[in-house]
């Protein structure tokens, strides 16, 4: 028999190290490099040799591309998703060990060195020995070496069951690299007659709590999305502050309400979501002057499980109405101590809504046009885009100010959850039990993971249409930014996360547990995969 690689738990560990130093940013030259590196990796496989066209790189955007890899046996349609992402968060925090933050064995053993710049948990985990210390040990190129490691096993031993490994850029961002795959996905499917029977993650296991020892699998992943709002008042001078109304006065009254604002919160299964808070908040002029500031903008953070966009724009939407009022009573009160009149009450509206305004007042024409400024400005995200694009708008229609202009920025995430599917029950179960019977580990079942991750854009389910709320408020949608709802919603398999464990992502002191990353996990997710094909092929001869 062919030998493996990566077979053993050193061969791993080497794998692994030589992943985390292709340097891979999110937006960097190393990003954009690092998917080929790994189909050089795999062009080693013999299987690959002989079935080269089962091995591709993919556009996603900005000279990005994702990567995947097929094993087929020639029997099997039942196909297994290994999901997993290559990008990383930036290393500033290493300081001066910063070259070594892609160097896992040395920056460890340097930490030993500086373990008093470290808290006491990270302190005590550096000299156990336990731990290897580096920038995407944990987040999470040990998901894609573990991976890798299973497609050789799987292609050398032949297991009766497909086997496509998918790896994407930008999950730290916009998710553009798995929001681009979903296409691809079902192309493959059609392509090579793939049935999906799972989607695979290997993210990393978070700790629930300090000195927590158990073992998670996460049979979901939590959503998160972004209402936003663009706040317009009306300009005045500082020597005349009651002739206006500033954006941060308005700002204040909403950003309260929706900061810790119990209402988004959700609890499904026993478990809640994180309250909401703000993530921005600032004003849109790009120069200091005496006059007021009647232009600002807030970004709101929310995580979701159930909900989806358009119960969240109505529950956003009453919160905005309320805090309206209460701004319109106490400026009203204001101005008749100071015998000022009013210069009007704050309203409140979605983007769809302002949208529509201006097509009407305008035409379609100076829309597009005005979108096709901002999107212009390769210096603006796509958050900063969203909020430009209604700003514009706003700025040539202000006899609707003053108001609070509601909206969705990108990214959105939307939850998924398939705890109640029976694949995904009997997964959990073999974890569960092969984990304590052979390693002694107590595994425990998350119904989402906490940590974002792209498998929400795969098995997508909506009753009804909620996401037509989103596409409609959020300014950048179809030109820098969308989602293939549809699409998704064809990928109806269920979903499971499976990684090692790990603590402090994007953190100095990120750091993979060694015998959970190279013993442990890769053994329970072997053999459930072994459990899955093992099921499918009996099914397959009944």
């Amino acid at each position: 028999m062919e030998q493996l690689r990566w077979g053993t738990p050193d061969r791993l560990r080497r794998l692994l190290c030589e992943l985390v130093s292709w340097r891979s940013m999110t937006l960097t030259a190393g990003e954009r490099e690092f998917p080929s590196r790994v189909q050089e990796k795999l062009k080693e496989l013999r299987y690959f040799q002989e079935n080269p066209s089962h091995l591709g790189l993919h556009e996603a955007d900005l000279g990005r591309r994702f990567l995947t890899g097929l094993y087929k046996h020639f029997e099997a349609k039942e196909t297994i998703v290994l999901l997993s992402h290559f990008d990383t968060v930036n290393t500033e925090e290493y300081g001066d060990l910063e070259e070594y933050a892609y160097q896992p064995e040395e920056l460890t053993k340097l930490l030993l060195n500086r373990i008093n710049e470290l808290d006491g948990d990270a302190q005590r985990d550096l000299t156990s020995g336990e731990y290897l210390f580096g920038r995407g040990t944990m987040d999470m190129k040990m998901g894609l070496a573990m991976h890798m490691g299973l497609l050789e096993k799987a292609t050398v031993e032949k297991w009766p069951i497909n086997i496509l490994l998918l790896t994407v850029p930008d999950e730290e961002v916009n998710s553009a690299g798995m929001r681009a795959a979903v296409t691809k996905l079902l192309e493959l499917k059609d392509k090579h007659t793939l049935s999906y029977k799972l989607f695979l993650n290997g993210e990393p296991v978070f700790t629930q709590e300090p000195g927590d020892r158990s073992f998670y699998v996460y049979s979901g992943s939590i959503g998160k999305i972004m209402p936003s709002a663009l706040f317009y008042g009306k300009e005045t001078h500082v020597g005349e502050p009651l002739s206006g109304i500033t954006a941060p006065y308005i700002a204040s009254f909403l950003t309260q309400r929706m900061e810790w604002n119990s209402s988004l919160q959700e609890k499904v299964k026993g478990e809640t979501t994180p309250l909401p808070v703000t993530l921005q908040q600032k004003d849109l002029r790009l120069d200091y002057s005496t006059q007021t500031p009647y232009r600002s903008s807030a970004l709101y953070n929310v995580f979701l499980m159930n909900r989806n966009a358009e119960e969240i724009m109505e529950i956003f939407e009453r919160v905005a109405i309320e805090a309206a009022q209460t701004c319109n009573q106490a400026y009203k009160e204001i101005c008749l101590k100071q015998s000022i009149k009013p210069v009007g009450e704050v309203r409140v509206l979605r983007y769809e809504d302002l949208q529509t305004h201006a097509v009407r007042k305008f035409g379609f024409q100076f829309l597009e046009d005005r979108k096709a400024q901002v999107q212009a400005n390769t210096n603006w995200d796509d958050r900063e885009k969203s909020l430009r694009i209604a700003d514009s708008l706003m700025i040539e229609c202000q006899e609707l100010a003053p108001a609070i202009v509601l909206l969705f920025a990108p990214p959105y995430y939307p939850a998924v959850n398939s705890s109640d599917d029976n694949l995904v029950k009997n997964c959990v179960q073999y974890v569960r039990e092969k984990g304590l019977e052979k390693f002694n580990l107590p595994v425990k079942q998350v119904h989402y993971f906490n940590g974002i991750s792209d498998l929400s854009y795969v098995n997508y389910q909506d009753e009804g249409e909620g996401w037509t709320a989103f596409k409609a408020n959020t300014p950048v949608w179809g030109s820098s930014y969308s989602i293939p709802f549809d699409k998704m919603a064809k990928l109806n398999a269920p979903v499971l996360n499976v990684g090692p464990l790990g603590k402090d992502a994007h953190k100095r002191t990120e750091r993979l547990h060694i015998k959970s990353a190279f013993e442990e996990v890769p053994s329970l997710v072997e053999g459930m995969i072994k459990m899955i094909s093992k099921n499918t092929s009996q099914c397959v001869k009944l």
